[in-house]
């Protein structure tokens, strides 16, 4: 199961909302998304979720380029919505470049549903294997807010959302639109 909401720091403190993904198809999509949740240039974070798999953040501010973190790119690479993160640079491809899986035609194995992978599918080397197992992008994506890349590498995914919104001061806001 996915969560996908967008935390904005506002004049008020953080609002959340939660969003709907299926519309997005690429990373500048999604950063235009999280500028249209506040009228100012404030911070936005788009967060997402795939419960007991892996997380991700996109954090924009204002029309600087959109930053990164992703908790296990592996598994968002099976995933639908991981998708719109791993971009070549994050993975460290040349754009357009043949290394690696094609991310478009990956067969999504159901997995993006929070089913597991057979171990017999991961020994096959399936294009997944390209992509590296654990977390990849700005692992300081939060230093300034008080969270650590150190912390933020330790965080358990099926909690990481909760403990990031609650070192924020903004659990409260992000409980309201689970």
């Amino acid at each position: 199961m996915y969560f996908a909401a967008l935390l904005a720091r506002t004049e008020d403190g953080w609002e959340a909302s939660d969003t709907e993904l299926d519309d997005v198809e690429t990373l500048s999509d999604l950063a235009d998304l999280a500028r249209e949740a506040t009228p100012d240039e404030d911070t936005v974070f788009v967060l997402i979720e795939q419960e007991d798999s892996w997380f991700g953040l996109v954090r924009v501010d204002g029309e600087e380029d959109p930053r990164i973190f992703v908790s296990d790119a592996a598994a968002a690479a099976r995933s639908a919505y991981g998708e719109l993160l791993l971009t070549d640079e994050l993975l460290g491809r040349e754009p357009g470049s043949d290394d690696g899986p094609d991310l478009d035609s990956l067969d999504l194995d159901g997995t993006e549903d929070g089913e597991t992978e057979d171990e017999d599918d991961e020994e096959e080397g399936s294009a997944v294997g390209a992509v590296p197992h654990g977390p990849v992008g700005d692992g300081r994506i939060l230093d300034d807010l008080g969270v650590s890349e150190k912390e933020l590498l330790g965080l358990d995914p099926n909690e990481a959302l909760a403990e990031i919104a609650e070192a924020l001061g903004a659990s409260d806001v992000l409980e309201t639109v689970r």
